[in-house]
């Protein structure tokens, strides 16, 4: 299995305590639905090698984990700032409009307020304020925010995704 086949679940950021576990910083969502975890897939130096839980705490996007025969501080050193990886087909169902980021990546984009088709997604970029979508226009980047009054509808069957571009935002990317 390679990355391509799996999303990044989050990090092994720091050893706990003295037997073995470790902090796991989960950079999903929803933390909760990963409360029956029973395996992940480390990064070890480029090969997803799996690792099964003993036991792992969700507490939010911080979790405190025990890994199966792992027993000691040292022994769990290696897995420190390890990224963390599941299968695509582990991720949970979203209801109707609901999207997860890599799967738009290549979606047609429709703007409501011109009728007109802008071009695929090439990008989304995630920040600590604001996550945007990235479409190239005229060979000019442009940064779409992703938000509830922005994202009219996502048609996952035609790859289609149809958007309430606010008024002037792509002339402004075009002009400058």
């Amino acid at each position: 299995m390679t990355k391509n086949d799996c999303y990044f679940l989050g990090k092994v950021t720091k050893t706990h305590g003295l037997k073995g576990e470790v902090i796991v910083w989960l950079d999903v969502d929803h933390p909760e639905f990963y409360e029956e975890l029973e395996s992940v897939l480390v990064d070890m130096k480029g090969e997803l090698i799996p690792y099964f839980f003993e036991e792992i705490q969700i507490r939010g996007k911080k979790s405190i984990a025990k890994f199966e025969d792992i027993d000691s501080i040292e022994a769990v050193e290696s897995l420190i700032n390890c990224d963390l990886y599941l299968p695509l087909d582990n991720l949970p169902e979203l209801e109707d409009n609901g999207f997860y980021y890599h799967e738009i990546v290549g979606y047609q984009v429709f703007d409501n307020t011109t009728k007109k088709e802008l071009g695929p997604i090439k990008a989304i970029f995630e920040g600590a304020g604001q996550d945007l979508i990235a479409l190239e226009i005229e060979e000019k980047e442009i940064l779409i925010p992703i938000a509830d009054e922005i994202i009219h509808k996502v048609e996952k069957d035609s790859k289609r995704i149809e958007l309430n571009i606010p008024e002037g935002l792509i002339e402004l990317y075009l002009e400058s």
